[in-house]
């Protein structure tokens, strides 16, 4: 059994789902499927499966009433139809940063269910969802990084946020791997692929600090010489990547 401290808002989420949605299953990803949740810091990533659309003003009810609890700001869950499962580009009621929005189950988050989604209630994964071709999560990553990333790196001001520092440079990474290798890893094995294959330490260790330590205070000219390298080194490697 599970001691991560955020299991009892897991269990607190899947008994108030139950009682208010009556779901078909529910599922994580994310890091809570890969092996490097960091409770606090990662966001707990959800699925859960319905039978027709809940209404939007009881999710949105049911995900405040957790708000006093500790994690539950960071408990994201998307509801998927059981008659879309199949449509990868079909927009879903989620429930994240604290608000209702629309967004697809991506190819990434469909292989994360493949090889490491944990079931919370209900039939696992494999049961309801298939699972995406190595051809068209390819697909995925390099429209992801054509039509996103690369033109993030255009916006020098975004750069100076922690969170562009932190998941560009990741992102990339675990891109890159997916790209060569047909496989998913962790943000932490991202990590240490970045320190690996010549990224500048300093921002390896930025990223690891705030990630699993307690992150360094930063002036106004080390954000600033933090945030070139981070969007040159995403510029360059989406160059090459996209050049393969």
């Amino acid at each position: 059994m599970s001691t991560s401290p955020v299991e009892p808002l897991l269990d607190q989420f899947v008994t108030a789902l139950r009682e208010a949605v009556g779901p078909v299953a529910v599922w994580a990803h994310g890091s809570l499927a890969l092996g490097d949740h960091q409770p606090g810091r990662s966001d707990l990533d959800l699925l859960a499966v319905v039978d027709s659309a809940p209404d939007r003003d009881r999710v949105g009810a049911l995900h405040r009433r957790l708000d006093p609890e500790p994690y539950a700001d960071k408990l994201h869950c998307s509801y998927l139809r059981r008659d879309q499962l199949t449509d990868p580009g079909q927009r879903h009621l989620t429930w994240a940063h604290r608000h209702l929005l629309e967004r697809p189950v991506t190819p990434v988050t469909r292989r994360e269910l493949a090889v490491g989604g944990r079931t919370l209630y209900g039939p696992a994964p494999a049961e309801l969802i298939p699972d995406v071709t190595d051809a068209a999560l390819a697909e995925f990553v390099r429209a992801d990084l054509a039509g996103f990333w690369r033109p993030a790196t255009r916006h020098p001001t975004w750069w100076l946020r922690d969170v562009w520092v932190d998941l560009g440079p990741l992102t990339v990474a675990r891109a890159r791997v997916t790209l060569e290798e047909g496989r998913l890893i962790s943000k932490g094995e991202a990590l240490r692929l970045l320190a690996a294959t010549g990224a500048p330490a300093q921002l390896c260790d930025d990223i690891r600090r705030r990630r699993y330590e307690n992150a360094a205070r930063l002036g106004p000219l080390a954000r600033l010489r933090r945030a070139q390298l981070a969007r040159h080194l995403v510029r360059d490697r989406i160059d090459a990547l996209l050049a393969g």
